[in-house]
């Protein structure tokens, strides 16, 4: 299962809103489009929910395996949420899903695609806990128990892989801060407020970001309609939104860019 080990090292692994399964999916869809590798203006998450309309991606035992299938050549990349409530999903044990591999799959990978969620399924039938997953408490727990899954396949599992699995394990150990963003992309969190008669106003500790957002048109609008809007090279994504007295409404949202030392070492 080379492509979760490769988003848990590289920081594709992200803790989830709790209770909307669309929000869920539309988040780690925009994170997939934020990926360098992937072209600009593919539409990872019109595909998603297109699929996840006409059938259920649900394993069971708490997972769930979305994906995208994309024309182009490129390599197979997962992003891995984790709900800690669990999200309605139409599974075939009931259990709710709280972990979503979300795949993009170029064309050249559908076979390596098929084989990684196949050894997911075979994984998941001789884990010997089956309810770990739901009694995890921190993203630091989350990844420890993905690596003892994987570990489950150990005999598919190469000497570069093992070696990988052993570096983070040992790290989890130490307590280092392995919670870093998605490689080669900067993360930042924002708030955006909204009500009747007032200008949305973007709340960040990154005085530039907020003033890109807040300079942005139809923020709103796309936050609403897509779940994510763009600007200035940064990708603003809508984890939840709350409503407050007056009519006034509070988007959670993260805010993707590829950084600055990722392009120059593209460029």
């Amino acid at each position: 299962m080379d492509s979760l080990l490769d988003a848990l090292q590289e920081g594709r692994l992200i803790e989830l809103p709790e209770d909307n399964r669309e929000d869920a999916l539309q988040l780690l869809a925009h994170l997939l489009e934020a990926v360098p590798s992937v072209p600009p203006g593919t539409d990872v998450a019109g595909l998603v929910m297109e699929r996840e309309r006409v059938t259920s991606t649900a394993l069971g035992r708490g997972w769930a395996c979305p994906h995208a299938r994309v024309p182009f050549d490129e390599d197979l990349v997962c992003v891995l949420g984790w709900s800690p409530g669990g999200l309605a999903y139409e599974t075939p044990d009931r259990v709710p899903v709280s972990m979503i591999a979300m795949y993009l799959v170029p064309a050249n990978q559908r076979n390596q695609y098929l084989r990684e969620v196949s050894l997911l399924a075979k994984a998941l039938t001789a884990y010997t806990q089956p309810d770990r997953l739901r009694s995890v408490r921190s993203l630091n727990e989350v990844r420890n128990y993905l690596l003892d899954l994987i570990d489950t396949t150990r005999d598919t599992v190469g000497p570069d892989a093992r070696a990988r699995m052993i570096q983070l394990q040992a790290r989890s150990v130490a307590g280092a801060a392995i919670d870093h963003p998605l490689s080669g992309l900067e993360i930042e969190p924002l708030s955006v407020v909204v009500g009747p008669g007032i200008a949305p106003v973007v709340l960040s500790q990154n005085a530039a970001l907020g003033a890109i957002v807040e300079r942005g048109s139809n923020l709103v609008e796309q936050l609403d309609s897509t779940g994510a809007f763009q600007n200035g090279g940064w990708r603003v994504m809508k984890r939840s939104v709350t409503p407050y007295q007056g009519g006034r409404m509070v988007y959670d949202c993260l805010a993707v860019r590829l950084s600055a030392r990722s392009e120059t070492a593209a460029g």
